[in-house]
């Protein structure tokens, strides 16, 4: 065995702040705010909201569960997990949830290197006044080398906070973390103070129970889940493959999926109330709103157009700039180096040298990462394709406890740790029955939708961006070459005596 298989997180406190670095990133700063204006109603976000934490309690919470005790049981990467506890004929699965994963971190690192950039562009320049000059700071930048320039910057940063494994994970996220919530909690503060904020938080929770009728509501606060706690990326998997065996995972489940969805909750309040704030004074709500869901290519305006100016508008504004793009740096930071010890994991258990497969994954991540860096409509493509195929990757994690038997998977390895409470038969009954039905209804149903309302005309199209095609034939090319690959990755990890 592999001597990385004995290394384990030091204590609790460090592998519940390495999961929160996984969970806490860009989705719910960049991503979560968004998405709740786009799924708002004429009213409010907050029947959004609700369908949000329903997911939070159906899929995201039981799959965290489930991932903790998968990888504390079988104390290996994705895929020899799969081909471990589902059996041989499983594996190709487990590769797929892998490519899901590493399918968005090539891109993921280029957001993480936009957050460097403008993190540098705060301390270095002045903030930009009108909505040209934010515009033409965005421009300039994609229009020059710089993408990809932090891009790479982003991924060798990567590559060394995971060199050493577990230790040195657990080392950078004890100052990450810590570091993201007390800027958040200054943020939020700062916002409290603004006139007009409340107008903005009043909205985000306010309920238009209408939108509950619209299928895209339901996809996106699913998915939403998916992107802001990591469940069913493996991520959290590979985390658990490294806890002590002592620590029971249905508390740290709990605090993971509750701790990161109060950050998301708290990102929005400061981005409504902060945009609500500063362009009520201008602008309508509908005006206002338009410019939180469509602003900008590939939903980046938001975020890295129209957030520098709203700073530049407020006292000491420059420093709330910096602190605020230092938080964000630090939550992609975070993510992208749980996406990075995932994939290294993966190639490790097929016999590589630890520090052979980190340079391999961070050379093939900045590679394959460029198209996103230079072309934002590839980026676009990347975020949807892989973003709804987050769905599937949960699907299988729950098979892969079926397959144990849930009662009895649970019996042995979640319930009765001292200290910790129990998942109980409801938890049986969602990952058996719930997730499996979810993620499947919910597939056909936007499936149906898209090609018969959403996309009607070019849903058979796979060079069409956001067609259905697109995210088949690309799901499909993958699944086609691990099933091809099945039987040589099982030989290829039963002879490093890692599954039978």
């Amino acid at each position: 065995m592999p001597t990385h298989a004995k290394q384990r997180f030091s204590s609790r406190l460090g592998l519940l702040l390495s999961v929160l670095g996984i969970a806490v990133g860009t989705g719910n700063i960049w991503r979560f705010p968004r998405i709740a204006a786009t799924n708002s109603g004429d009213g409010g976000a907050g029947a959004f909201l609700v369908a949000w934490v329903i997911f939070l309690l159906l899929w995201s919470v039981p799959l965290i569960i489930a991932e903790y005790a998968l990888g504390r049981k079988g104390r290996l990467g994705v895929v020899g997990t799969f081909a471990k506890l589902a059996g041989p004929r499983y594996t190709w699965m487990g590769a797929f949830v892998s490519f899901v994963a590493a399918a968005i971190m090539f891109y993921y690192s280029v957001v993480a290197g936009w957050c460097i950039y403008y993190f540098t562009r705060m301390v270095s320049g002045g903030l930009p006044l009108t909505v040209e000059a934010a515009q033409g700071v965005w421009d300039g930048f994609q229009g020059s080398g710089f993408p990809i320039v932090f891009h790479a910057l982003a991924m060798g940063l990567g590559a060394w906070a995971v060199w050493t494994g577990v230790k040195s994970i657990e080392r950078v996220n004890k100052v990450l973390i810590p570091t993201l919530l007390l800027i958040v909690l200054i943020a939020l503060g700062r916002t409290l103070t603004l006139d007009g904020a409340g107008d903005g938080i009043a909205f985000l929770f306010t309920p238009d129970w209408a939108t509950l009728t619209r299928p895209r509501v339901w996809l996106e606060a699913l998915t939403q889940n998916a992107w802001d706690t990591g469940a069913g990326w493996g991520l959290i998997l590979t985390y658990g493959a490294y806890m002590q065996a002592r620590h029971g995972v249905v508390k740290n489940s709990l605090i993971t999926g509750v701790g990161n969805n109060t950050v998301s909750i708290l990102a929005a309040i400061i981005i409504f109330g902060t945009a609500f704030a500063i362009l009520g004074a201008e602008m309508s709500r509908t005006e206002v709103l338009e410019v939180m869901r469509t602003s900008g290519p590939a939903a980046t305006g938001l975020t890295f157009i129209w957030m520098p100016q709203l700073f530049a508008k407020m006292p000491v504004g420059n420093l709330f700039a910096m602190l605020f793009f230092l938080g964000l740096s630090c939550a992609a930071f975070s993510s992208l180096i749980a996406m990075i010890e995932m994939i290294s994991r993966v190639v490790v258990d097929f016999g590589v040298q630890r520090r052979y497969a980190i340079l391999g994954v961070c050379t093939a991540g900045f590679v394959l990462g460029i198209p996103s860096a230079r072309n934002l409509g590839f980026f676009e493509n990347q975020d949807f394709v892989w973003g709804v195929a987050l769905m599937l990757a949960g699907a299988f994690v729950a098979l892969v406890v079926i397959r144990q038997g849930v009662r009895s998977f649970r019996g042995e390895n979640i319930d009765g740790i001292p200290g910790d409470w129990s998942a109980g038969r409801v938890w049986d009954w969602i990952i058996a029955g719930a997730v499996p039905v979810m993620a499947v209804a919910l597939l056909v149903w936007w499936l149906w939708l898209s090609a018969t309302e959403y996309a009607p005309d070019t849903w058979y199209d796979p060079t069409d961006p956001f067609s259905v095609m697109t995210c088949l034939v690309q799901w499909g090319a993958v699944m086609v070459v691990f099933v091809g690959l099945n039987r040589w990755m099982v030989k290829k990890l039963n002879s490093k005596s890692m599954v039978l």
